[in-house]
């Protein structure tokens, strides 16, 4: 049955009048005659008993009755706490997201735009080596960081984008021209450093040993990845990076090697717990619904 059918049939249970339930809903009695029609083929039975001057249910309209007036008040629930729940998703939200990432957040955005119309996304960029600073500052109220963030103070929702993983190196490097590379080749190289994150945050992208344990020498610190970029173009270091860098951050003297056995990078939202609020968990909501969807070069 249709939404419309079932009210028309409950009103007319209530009401026992096509005119009156017509009227009601403003639609022509032809439009009751019909609806009910349609719900007693059906459930192959009369619903209502019919006369020149009464209309009542039938046993078996009485029961279908009480159990759509059930459904019928679980729907008008639902709808008014879904009313309600928009209303309170306004304001601005605020989302961090590292340079371009925030392109690849479109589809989400775009969907809770629709969901939310009364609440704007504002991105705000971060640089790595600060990935959880402006959330503990309530800067912001979301995060878009790469895995894994451990933090107690911090609540690690879903993963929203995947990709795999290349090293940066100079053009001039013997690496530059090999067409791909595994995480041991990595041995003899030399990685920046991220500054005063998290030693695990920082090894997630990159790894203080090989797989078979060799250790990888650290060079420069890098605050930002506009940072990084120099030293490798210098041949300073070299650096694991995220796939989509090697379709939209393009130098001349730069080249991007696959490695094919890096873990991917997951993207999640991550938020301040003692900050989340009802725009937080909207959005949340709507990157589950969403689903995780890979990074891909769509050149």
């Amino acid at each position: 049955m249709e939404l419309r059918d079932i009210e028309i049939f409950v009103t007319l249970a209530e009401e026992l009048h096509f005119g009156r339930t017509a009227e009601k809903l403003r639609v022509t009695p032809a439009r009751v005659s019909q609806a009910i029609k349609k719900q007693e083929r059906q459930v192959q039975a009369a619903l209502f008993e019919r006369t020149s001057r009464s209309v009542s249910l039938t046993p078996i309209g009485r029961q279908l009755y009480e159990d759509l007036k059930r459904a019928q008040s679980l729907i008008d629930t639902g709808l008014t706490r879904a009313r309600a729940a928009s209303r309170s998703v306004q304001g601005t939200l605020r989302v961090a997201v590292m340079s371009i990432l925030g392109l690849y957040l479109r589809p989400v955005i775009e969907a809770f735009n629709v969901r939310y119309p009364d609440c704007a996304i504002e991105l705000v960029d971060f640089p790595h080596s600060e990935p959880f600073t402006a959330l503990r500052a309530q800067e912001v109220d979301l995060g878009l960081i790469w895995l894994p963030v451990r933090e107690p103070d911090l609540t690690v929702g879903p993963v929203v984008m995947t990709e795999g993983r290349v090293l940066a190196t100079t053009t001039n490097s013997e690496l530059a021209v090999r067409e791909s590379l595994t995480m041991e080749d990595l041995a003899d190289c030399v990685f920046p450093s991220l500054g005063n994150v998290p030693q695990y945050w920082a090894e997630g992208m990159l790894p203080a040993a090989t797989p078979s344990g060799i250790p990888i020498t650290r060079g420069p610190e890098a605050a930002s990845f506009f940072e990084i970029l120099p030293l490798i173009m210098s041949g300073a270091v070299v650096s694991p990076m995220n796939a989509h860098v090697a379709w939209t951050y393009t130098p001349p003297n730069i080249a991007y090697v696959p490695i094919v056995d890096a873990p991917p990078t997951e993207w999640a939202l991550v938020w301040l717990a003692a900050a989340e609020n009802a725009a937080v968990r909207a959005f949340v909501d709507t990157a589950r619904d969403i689903g995780i969807r890979p990074i891909v070069n769509e050149n």
